[in-house]
Formats: C-alpha cells, structure tokens, sequence
C-alpha cells in the first residue's frame, strides 16, 4: 500500500464506523504514512455521519448505501484520492434487523464509488480484525487501479482556491457536508 501511493503520488483516507480508527491505526502504521496518508475519521452517531460525512437522512447506517456514502463523504473532506470506508454490526448479536457479522466496505474516488459486502463469522474482536484486514486489502485492490493525481492537487492553488474544495476545511460555519460530499462525488 504505502509503495504504490507513495510511487504513485497517490493520497489515502478513511472513513470508519464499526472498526471504530481500528483502519486508520492500521494504514497510519504502514511506512512513511506521513507522505501519502491524508487521515481517517471516526463517526458512530448516525447525526455526526450525516451532518459530517454527507450521509443521507434516513439511510441505513448498516448498508452498501451507507458505506459508500461514508466513502465518498470522507474523500471530499480530505481532497484525497481514495477512500475507504467500514460500517456494519460487530456483535455479540443482531442490531436493527441486521445479524452480528454483517459488515459493508465501501470505496471512493475521482471515478467512483462501489461496495462490498461480508457476512462475518466470530465474536465481535474477531469481526472487527477480519473486517479492517478485508478493509486494507480492498484499499490496495483500489488503489492500483487510482489515476495519479491530476493539476487539481499540483496547480499551486490552495485546498480553499480549488474547485469543489470543501468549505469545512476553511472553517465555515455551518458548511454542508452532504452537498459538498454530493458534488465532489458527482464530478
């Protein structure tokens, strides 16, 4: 991972609920994370994924939906090339409807967006190791498939100068994190 971003000129971010940084800790441990490593964000309340990640209201927070939303919402906010994200029920039982082991990954970049699904088996440590382990290795599979970054990130502008730079970055008070995660992902 960290050979082909760094190769590459390529910028990693997260976006986690049920590993809960368990992803961040692990990608921020990879070598000369400092280069390529944008950061990562923890959001378990559904309000804070909606109001912070651009979550839709009413989606379900255990869903491919959800994770994408996750995925493309935390790309934007760290202007990173590619984003992986982790939601799903940990266990030891069933939560809304959903069983223990029900884990969603979701992927984002400048092309795109996608998911992938797993159904999980053992207690809830297990769940958890198993599904960052599935998480690094969907954020390679993507990763080598990432363009380089393009002018937008080596035109000598600024994060606030770019087009569809997220106003959460200048501090705005109030920024809507769904309409710049929507137009972000819509480009």
């Amino acid at each position: 991972m960290s050979g082909i971003a760094r190769e590459r000129g390529l910028s990693v971010c997260v976006a986690e609920s049920l590993t809960s940084g368990r992803l961040a800790n692990t990608v921020g441990a990879a070598e000369a994370a400092s280069t390529w490593f944008a950061g990562g964000i923890v959001a378990y309340l559904t309000e804070v994924k909606e109001r912070v990640l651009g979550l839709t209201p009413g989606t379900d927070p255990c869903s491919a939906t959800c994770a994408e939303q996750l995925a493309a919402g935390a790309l934007a906010l760290f202007d990173a090339d590619i984003c992986v994200s982790t939601t799903g029920v940990g266990g030891p039982g069933p939560e809304g409807g959903h069983p223990a082991g029900t884990v969603y990954l979701g992927w984002a970049t400048a092309e795109g967006r996608g998911h992938r699904a797993l159904a999980l088996v053992g207690d809830p440590e297990q769940v958890l190791e198993q599904a960052t382990a599935a998480a690094v290795r969907l954020l390679v599979l993507h990763l080598e498939a990432v363009r380089p970054a393009g002018p937008r990130r080596h035109d000598g502008a600024s994060a606030s100068q770019r087009p569809g730079a997220s106003p959460i970055r200048r501090g705005a008070p109030g920024a809507d994190a769904a309409a710049i995660a929507s137009s972000i992902s819509a480009s």
